[in-house]
């Protein structure tokens, strides 16, 4: 089973997790910027931060056979914050550079005047930059923000299809069903969805623009949820090519459309999958 995991927060893991990962069939992976749980207080504080997402992590994964890509912008927490605005301007300079596959993540968190504000222009960035999209839908009245997030992405001009709507679950799922644009899932423990759950919602929609993620960050979570789920989705009666197209084939499609996708080995590949019988199950 290969996996590529199209959302990870990667910062907040360990080297051990890079080496479980690989073991587990992960061989590339995207890292969207998010909010670090630490207010950020000026926009010197994530340039550090974009500065380790296109080398230092790169570095740290390919130690493991992992190709490591990543999404720049300004999140939609600290869009609120008015000492974060100045990250704005320093966006076209990283969404440039080699590796950063798409924008994000952008959206909502609160709502509020400010989001859309930001979550429009960072929508209008990725369509000068022929970029991707990845949006963050809200926490809280997910089912409206989903909604709302439609609505501003049909009048930023962006095609649907360069747009993946992300930690979706059965409640929002079929109001994007109908969108063109990419239906995101975070397999993350208590909050979000299950593999099980995962499973459920492809037998009911199929496997046509999902992206599996396992949104692996500073909380409680699990990097290795993406196997999880294609082996619930092999329990469920999904045939291998299936697990395939959702676990690997989507991503990269969807991501290629980046034209930066680098998914050749890494000089730590051939050691990260050498006699380990679950990347030997896979292609």
């Amino acid at each position: 089973m290969r996996i590529f995991d199209p959302h990870i927060h990667m910062t907040s893991r360990t080297t051990d997790d890079y080496e479980r990962m690989a073991a587990a069939g992960v061989r590339a992976l995207v890292e969207p910027a998010f909010w670090l749980g630490q207010p950020r207080t000026n926009a010197g504080s994530f340039t550090d931060y974009f500065d380790a997402l296109i080398g230092w992590e790169p570095f740290r994964a390919a130690q493991f056979g992992i190709r490591h890509h990543c999404t720049i912008g300004l999140n939609p927490k600290e869009a609120n914050d008015p000492r974060c605005r100045e990250v704005l301007g320093l966006l076209p300079r990283y969404l440039a550079k080699d590796g950063v596959v798409a924008v994000g993540e952008l959206g909502y968190d609160s709502m509020t005047p400010e989001e859309d504000e930001v979550f429009a222009a960072q929508l209008a960035m990725a369509v000068a930059h022929e970029l991707p999209a990845l949006v963050h839908t809200p926490h809280r009245d997910k089912q409206r923000g989903t909604l709302r997030t439609l609505d501003v992405v049909k009048e930023s001009g962006i095609a649907p299809g360069m747009v993946v709507v992300d930690h979706l679950n059965e409640v929002t799922v079929g109001s994007v069903a109908g969108s063109g644009c990419w239906m995101g899932f975070s397999i993350y423990p208590g909050t979000k969805m299950s593999p099980d759950r995962m499973a459920a919602v492809l037998r009911e929609y199929g496997p046509e623009r999902m992206l599996v993620n396992s949104a692996a960050d500073w909380g409680r979570s699990d990097p290795l949820l993406t196997l999880a789920t294609g082996q619930a989705m092999l329990a469920a009666g999904f045939t291998d090519d299936e697990v395939d197209r959702v676990l690997w084939r989507n991503p990269v499609e969807f991501y290629g459309q980046s034209g930066r996708l680098d998914l050749s080995p890494t000089d730590g590949q051939d050691a990260a999958f050498a006699g380990n019988s679950l990347a030997r199950g896979g292609n």
